[in-house]
C-alpha cells in the first residue's frame, strides 16, 4: 500500500482544534488518555514519524465505513429461548462423536477449532464490531473528521440500541456444547471485546454523532449486562476460572464498572486480583502451568499475560499497583514476561506444545508496554515497531495488548 500525505486530514485537524470540545481528553479506562492526547499533538504538528501510522488508521478506517451493520439477528439459527437477540455461540473446540450416529454428545479436541462455529456468526460479528468501532473511533479522535464517529455510532446503535437489531444484555447461550448444554459461563470470553467497545465510547464522546441518549443507552445495556454477570450463576462460574477465563473476566467487570461510574465494584475486583489471580496463575518462575498445560501453551501463556496487564493497565485509576505486585514466593506479572521473552527472542526454544504454529510476535505488543511500565529493562528492544502500526499512535496503552485471542 503506497503512503499518500495527509494534505486533506490536515487540514480537517487545523479546523478541528480550534473546538474546545475536540480537545477535551477522552473518558478512556484501558487507553491511556494523556498518551493518546500527547500523540494527537504530534499529529496535529505534522509529526513525519506519526504520518504513516495515521495514513494506515485512515484508510482501515475508510474500510470501516462500510462494514456491516453487525447484529445478533444475523443467522439463521434461533436460540433456544426462541429470542433472536439472544447471543448464540458454539464452543470451539468441540466436535463431533464419531462412536455416535447423531455425533452426539460433541468431544473436546483442545486447540482445534470446529469450522461449524461460523454458521452462527455471532461470535464473529461481535469481533468484527468492536475492531471496526475501535478503528473509527480512534480515526475520528486523531483526524476530527466526523463521518468517522458517525459510522462508529451507526454500528453501536445496531448492537447495543436499537429494537429490530439490538442483542440482549446476557449471556445465557454462549460457547453451547451440541448433545451437552446450550451454554456455558466459559461463554463470557467471547465478550472480553467489549471493554475495548467502552473505551471506543469514550473517544467519540464529544462527536456531533454521538447524542446523550445514545450515552445513557449504552450505560443502561452495560448496567444490565454488568449485573448478569454478577449475578448470574454462568457469571459466578466465570469469575471462579483460575486460568484465562477468570482473568478477562475480572477485565469486563472491571471496565464496566468504570465506565457506569461504580467504582467500589472495580476496585473490589482490582485488590482481589493479587492473590486470586497472579498468585495462582503465575509461578515464581514466572510458568503459568494452567495456560502451559495447553495444546497451544504460547498462545495462551501470552494471552492471559496480556489480560493481567490490561488489569494493571485498569488499576492505574485507582490506588493498586499491579505492575509492581509480587508474592512472597516472587510470582509477579513481570516474572511471567521474563520467562516468555527468551523464548519470543530465539535464545531458548519453546519445549511446550504449540499446535498452531510458534508465533513470536505475539508478545511484542507486551514487550512494549512493559518497557514504559519497567524502564530498567529494554523489552522495547526486543519487540521492534513497524512505523505504521497503530501503536504509534496509542503508545503503551494496551490498544494492542487487548486483541489477543484466548478461547
Amino acid at each position: 500500500m503506497t503512503q499518500k500525505p495527509l494534505i486533506a486530514a490536515f487540514a480537517v485537524l487545523a479546523v478541528a482544534v480550534a473546538s474546545p470540545v475536540f480537545g477535551e481528553s477522552p473518558r478512556v479506562f484501558i487507553l491511556d488518555a494523556e498518551e493518546l492526547a500527547a500523540a494527537r499533538l504530534r499529529v496535529q504538528s505534522s509529526d513525519r514519524q506519526l504520518l504513516p501510522a495515521v495514513d494506515q488508521l485512515k484508510s482501515d478506517a475508510d474500510r470501516g465505513l462500510s462494514a456491516g451493520p453487525f447484529s445478533v439477528v444475523n443467522r439463521e439459527v434461533i436460540p433456544p429461548s426462541g429470542d433472536k437477540h439472544d447471543y448464540m455461540s458454539q464452543a470451539p473446540y468441540w466436535w463431533p462423536n464419531p462412536d455416535t450416529n447423531d455425533g452426539l454428545p460433541y468431544i473436546r479436541r483442545d486447540g482445534e477449532r470446529n469450522p461449524e462455529i461460523h454458521k452462527l456468526r455471532n461470535r464473529l460479528d461481535l469481533g468484527e464490531m468492536s475492531d471496526t468501532i475501535e478503528t473509527l473511533a480512534l480515526a475520528w479522535y486523531f483526524t476530527g473528521e466526523e463521518r468517522y464517529a458517525q459510522r462508529a455510532a451507526t454500528l453501536l446503535r445496531a448492537w447495543f440500541l436499537d429494537p429490530p437489531t439490538r442483542m440482549n444484555p446476557h449471556l445465557k447461550f454462549g460457547q453451547g456444547i451440541p448433545g451437552i448444554n446450550t451454554g456455558r459461563g466459559i461463554g463470557l470470553i467471547e465478550t472480553r471485546t467489549l471493554a475495548r467497545v467502552v473505551d471506543s465510547i469514550g473517544l467519540i464522546q464529544n462527536a456531533d454523532s454521538w447524542t446523550a441518549a445514545d450515552q445513557r443507552g449504552m450505560q443502561q445495556w452495560f448496567a444490565e449486562f454488568l449485573k448478569w454477570m454478577l449475578e448470574s450463576d454462568y457469571g459466578r462460574d466465570e469469575a471462579a476460572a483460575k486460568n484465562n477465563h477468570g482473568t478477562y473476566y475480572d477485565v469486563q467487570v472491571v471496565s464496566f464498572a468504570m465506565f457506569l461510574a461504580r467504582r467500589d465494584v472495580a476496585e473490589k475486583v482490582l485488590r482481589d486480583v493479587g492473590d486470586k489471580r497472579i498468585a495462582v496463575q503465575i509461578k515464581p518462575d514466572g510458568r503459568q502451568p494452567l495456560e502451559l498445560a495447553r495444546t497451544k501453551a504460547w498462545s495462551y501463556s501470552v494471552g492471559n499475560l496480556a489480560g493481567l496487564m490490561t488489569l494493571a493497565r485498569l488499576a492505574e485509576h485507582t490506588e493498586v499497583d499491579l505492575w509492581n505486585f509480587k508474592t512472597h514466593q516472587g510470582a509477579s506479572i513481570r516474572a511471567a514476561l521474563d520467562f516468555l521473552a527468551p523464548f519470543a527472542t530465539g535464545e531458548r526454544e519453546w519445549p511446550y506444545q504449540q499446535i498452531n504454529g510458534f508465533s513470536p510476535e505475539l508478545i511484542h505488543p507486551l514487550l512494549r508496554v512493559a518497557s514504559a511500565k519497567y524502564p530498567d529493562v529494554s523489552y522495547a528492544e526486543l519487540a521492534p515497531l513497524h512505523p505504521r502500526s497503530r501503536a504509534n499512535l496509542v503508545l503503551s496503552s494496551l490498544e494492542s495488548i487487548s486483541r489477543l485471542h484466548t478461547r
